[in-house]
């Protein structure tokens, strides 16, 4: 079906994490309110009462009157127009189970930069299938940008994706602010999957640092690793892109390098010695890189694409292999 974002649309974010907050923080900037579906009771309680999410971005305080949370699903998806995911993807269908209200005349925007796991699908190409929505009515917002700099007002970059760019352009002006830039596109695909692979990448940095190597070979890990993104991207879903802008390669970049890289950090202490279980045990929030890494052998597994770095990482966090002797055996495969 045809969707076109009305300048009135009202706005609902389904999520309570870092991204989820930072989302509400930009949108209650520009809306009058925003829906806020928070179904962890002690955040609920915090945001009610105080104005602050007490266990993610605790420093950001909300005008009350411009943020709506409830812990009733189908009050906050029925009361918007605009319904934006930002949960980890390995929760998205626990989040959405208790939905009885039809998506079908909403517009469906998606924060999340992962796969569902055991489905093997983006979250685009799940909530297309499993709601039956056109591709039409999804879109995506996107990096290069950490939730803990856009809820500071530090200068960031935002991609927004839909397949109409009148869409993207409406949807794109209720993230607009003074510190937030904007670029768009209509690659859906393209800017989804290139968000997953660039968990994976960072993760194999985190495992280089944790092991000693040096700036010299990371220049060379995540200059192959976006190449072997582009590869990917390319031989899957060929397309006109560039992935050389900030939404295919800065967002890799950000990932791989900012010390706000969950992914990073999980590699990072595997790379100290730590086990694949005692490294996601220490980890506070969600390492999208983790599951995607099943996800991406698993759907490469149909197009055969040489994909060494996604490969090693697989082989680090699933087969139980040695991330020294990995990694060494990956350095004879850069170029």
């Amino acid at each position: 079906m045809e969707y076109k974002i009305g300048k009135e649309a009202r706005c609902a974010v389904i999520g309570y994490g870092s991204w989820a907050t930072a989302i509400v923080g930009l949108l209650a900037a520009n809306e009058a309110r925003v829906g806020w579906y928070v179904r962890n009771p002690e955040v609920l309680e915090g945001l009610l009462a105080e104005g602050r999410n007490p266990r993610y971005l605790s420093d950001v305080e909300f005008d009350r009157r411009r943020i709506a949370p409830s812990d009733d699903l189908d009050e906050v998806v029925r009361e918007a127009d605009i319904v934006i995911l930002a949960t980890p993807s390995a929760y998205l269908k626990t989040f959405l189970e208790p939905l009885t209200v039809s998506l079908q005349d909403k517009f469906v925007v998606s924060a999340i930069k992962g796969i569902v796991p055991g489905d093997y699908k983006t979250i685009v190409e799940y909530v297309h299938d499993r709601y039956d929505l056109s591709y039409k009515q999804i879109g995506i917002i996107t990096g290069p940008s950490h939730a803990e700099e856009v809820s500071r007002g530090k200068l960031s970059y935002l991609t927004v994706v839909c397949t109409d760019p009148e869409n993207a352009q409406m949807l794109g002006e209720k993230f607009a602010t003074d510190y937030i830039h904007l670029s768009y596109s209509t690659d859906l695909y393209g800017i989804e999957y290139a968000a997953i692979l660039k968990n994976i990448y960072a993760l194999s940095v985190g495992i280089a640092v944790g092991l000693g190597y040096g700036d010299n070979f990371l220049a060379v890990l995540i200059a192959n690793s976006a190449g072997e993104m582009r590869r990917f991207l390319e031989e899957s879903y060929p397309a006109e892109r560039d992935t050389l802008v900030s939404g295919y390669l800065g967002d890799l970049l950000v990932t791989c390098y900012s010390v706000y890289s969950r992914n990073r950090r999980l590699g990072l202490l595997i790379g100290h010695g730590c086990t694949v279980k005692s490294a996601l045990n220490e980890m506070t929030m969600v390492a999208e890189g983790y599951f995607a890494a099943d996800c991406i052998r698993h759907i490469n597994a149909r197009h055969k694409i040489e994909m060494p770095i996604a490969e090693m990482v697989y082989n680090v966090l699933y087969q139980g292999a040695s991330a020294r002797k990995c990694m060494k055996e990956l350095t004879s495969k850069l170029i």
